[in-house]
């Protein structure tokens, strides 16, 4: 499962207001036309599908169940993912 507040970059609890202004600042670093890197393409698109399901207060609910119980069926694998999705952040 991806960690859509570690690629934007916000907790858990962050309103739809601090998501936007997430997006955006990410959306504007990884975007083809303004980011050459061969991998900025695909980044963008992980940040579009983050905000995607964090913007909609549904998608979001029902992303934070899937989340929880994923932490607590396998929750070795979980914590790898966000760990490495958070040390990503770091290195960049």
């Amino acid at each position: 499962m991806k960690d859509y507040y570690g690629l934007l970059g916000v907790s858990p609890d962050a309103t739809t207001e601090q998501v936007k202004t997430a997006y955006r600042k990410k959306a504007a670093q990884f975007h083809p036309d303004r980011n050459p890197a061969p991998d900025a393409a695909a980044k963008f698109r992980e940040v579009q599908e983050a905000y995607e399901v964090l913007a909609d207060v549904d998608r979001r609910k029902v992303y934070d169940e899937t989340r929880r119980s994923s932490l607590i069926d396998d929750p070795l694998a979980v914590a790898r993912e966000i760990w490495s999705s958070h040390l990503g952040k770091m290195q960049q």
